[in-house]
């Protein structure tokens, strides 16, 4: 393959890590939690609102548990993994738009808007990441996975300044107050993530295994009897069998603190402008440092990086 065209599928990879960002800033650490408790939730008893949200979030999580590995198999099986992250990135971004329509007392259609958004989001990931050995090589995995990342947090930074801005000043964009503003905000993520999208849909091209023609019921046990035999396999090695249950551990303790930062410090009473500017920080201070650890990996241990990462979290949580 020709460097110039490599670099074109690289960066369409890439960019959809910039699209979906949108998602994982405004509406699961920011802006939604602190609307919930603030507007959805405000017909609940004082504490309620940050239980319930952390009841949606663990039912997000597991409902997405459940269904990941079942599609996963699936799709790998039928080659048809583009097809699965496309339909998730529509049903993704479609019910984030649908947050709009969310007002004051409205805390289960949030919840229930959420979860499906939610599990648009995080399916279409595993899609997602499933395509990275196929656009680069072995030895380039850390810095082009690092460099989705940073893109990441660069292109959720920069929705998160429009969003914020919006809320904060509506009438400079047209809007008669913050409240519709952070609604508005909603529908602008949800056309954000579908509009960066489009480069991966457009460039990212996916190998066809031939494999033989599955009748209706098969499209319904295969997946669990090839989740079985790949559990069954995992046993035999041991090196897999620990990352994943390390993997399970740790990246559940950064997604708890990511999902339920904001509405805990809302809950204990810091300002909603202060929470959106400190995470708006956070997105601009991680840009460069997800590089640098991506360099970082790349030339010395992924592992000891890791291991480096996963300690300066721990120590900042406690």
């Amino acid at each position: 393959m020709k460097k110039g065209k490599n670099d074109k599928v690289i960066w369409s990879w890439v960019m959809y890590d910039w699209a979906n960002s949108a998602f994982a800033t405004t509406i699961m650490a920011v802006v939604l939690p602190i609307y919930f408790s603030d507007v959805a939730a405000k017909n609940l008893k004082e504490g309620l609102a940050v239980s319930y949200w952390g009841y949606t979030q663990s039912i997000a999580m597991l409902l997405t548990a459940i269904i990941a590995p079942l599609l996963g198999t699936l799709a790998d099986y039928t080659s048809s993994k583009k097809k699965f992250m496309s339909f998730f990135i529509l049903l993704g971004s479609s019910f984030t738009s649908l947050l709009y329509f969310v007002q004051s007392g409205d805390w289960l259609l949030c919840s229930i808007l959420y979860i499906v958004a939610n599990i648009g989001f995080s399916a279409s990931l595993v899609f997602y990441d499933a395509f990275l050995p196929h656009i680069t090589s072995r030895e380039n995995f850390a810095w082009v996975s690092s460099l989705g990342y940073a893109m990441g947090y660069l292109g959720g930074g920069l929705l998160l300044i429009l969003n914020i801005l919006m809320i904060q000043f509506p009438k400079m964009f047209f809007l008669p107050d913050s409240l519709t503003a952070t609604r508005v905000a909603f529908v602008t993520v949800g056309v954000w993530w579908l509009l960066f999208s489009i480069p991966f849909f457009k460039n990212i091209k996916e190998e066809k295994i031939p494999v033989e023609k599955l009748n209706v019921g098969n499209y319904f046990t295969l997946p669990f009897e090839r989740l079985k035999r790949t559990f069954s396999e995992a046993r035999k090695y041991k090196e897999l069998f620990k990352f994943l249950i390390a993997f399970w551990l740790y990246i559940d303790g950064v997604g708890t603190i990511i999902k339920m930062a904001a509405i805990y410090g809302r809950e204990v009473g810091i300002g909603s402008m202060h929470l959106m500017g400190a995470i708006l920080l956070v997105q601009f201070v991680a840009f460069p440092f997800a590089m640098i650890f991506g360099k970082i990996a790349s030339k010395t241990n992924t592992k000891k990086t890791i291991y480096l990462t996963i300690a300066l979290y721990c120590f900042i949580t406690v």
